[in-house]
C-alpha cells in the first residue's frame, strides 16, 4: 500500500479537481442560479478535513487566476479575484476551515457538520460582502441583497445535500484506507 503521505498528497489533488470541475457550474432552479463551487467547498471540507480543504482551495484559486476556465460561470484570471466576487472565493478558505474543523472533529455527527457548514457559509459571506459593498460602493443592506439574500436557500439545499452524501463517502474512504493497511 502506497504511503500515508502519498494518499493524503492524491487526496488533496482528487478533491481539487472535484473543486474545478464542479465550480463552474449552476443549477438554475429560480432566478438566482444554485452555484456547484460553495457544494465542492463543502465536500472538499468534510472529506479532506481543514488544512488539506484549505490547500484544495487555494490549488483551486491558482489554477483559475493562471487561466483555466474554473471559477463560477466558466471565468478564470486575476480579474475574477479582484472584481466583486473576488471576496467570496477568499471566503472559501474560511468556509473550508469551518466545514473541515467540524466534520474532522465531530464527523460522525451530520448536525454538527451542518453547522461547520453554516459557521464556513456565515465567514463566507462576511468577507464576499465586505468586498461586494467596498468594491461597487454599496451600502450594508444594499450588499447583502445583491450577494447573500438570494442565495440563502440555495445554499441550506447545498449544505443538506452535501451532508447527506459527503458522510458516506468519507466513511467508504475511511473503511478503504483501513483495509489498505492489512
Amino acid at each position: 500500500m502506497k504511503s500515508t503521505k502519498t494518499m493524503s498528497i492524491t487526496m488533496t489533488a482528487f478533491m481539487t479537481a472535484i473543486l474545478c470541475i464542479l465550480a463552474p457550474f449552476s443549477i438554475p432552479l429560480s432566478t438566482v442560479p444554485i452555484s456547484l463551487g460553495t457544494f465542492a467547498v463543502y465536500l472538499c471540507a468534510v472529506i479532506l478535513g481543514a488544512r488539506k480543504a484549505i490547500i484544495s482551495v487555494i490549488l483551486y484559486i491558482m489554477i483559475g487566476l493562471v487561466g483555466l476556465p474554473v471559477f463560477a460561470e466558466g471565468m478564470a484570471g486575476f480579474g475574477v479575484l479582484a472584481g466583486p466576487t473576488g471576496g467570496y472565493l477568499i471566503g472559501y478558505l474560511v468556509m473550508a476551515f469551518f466545514t473541515g474543523f467540524f466534520a474532522k472533529r465531530w464527523g460522525k455527527r451530520p448536525i454538527i457538520v451542518f453547522l461547520g457548514m453554516v459557521l464556513g457559509t456565515i465567514g463566507c459571506y462576511l468577507i464576499g460582502t465586505v468586498w461586494l459593498g467596498l468594491q461597487l460602493k454599496l451600502g450594508v443592506s444594499k450588499a447583502l441583497m445583491a450577494g447573500v439574500i438570494p442565495f440563502i436557500p440555495g445554499d441550506i439545499i447545498k449544505m443538506i445535500c452535501c451532508t447527506a452524501i459527503a458522510l458516506p463517502i468519507k466513511k467508504q474512504i475511511n473503511a478503504y484506507l483501513e483495509s489498505a493497511k492489512d
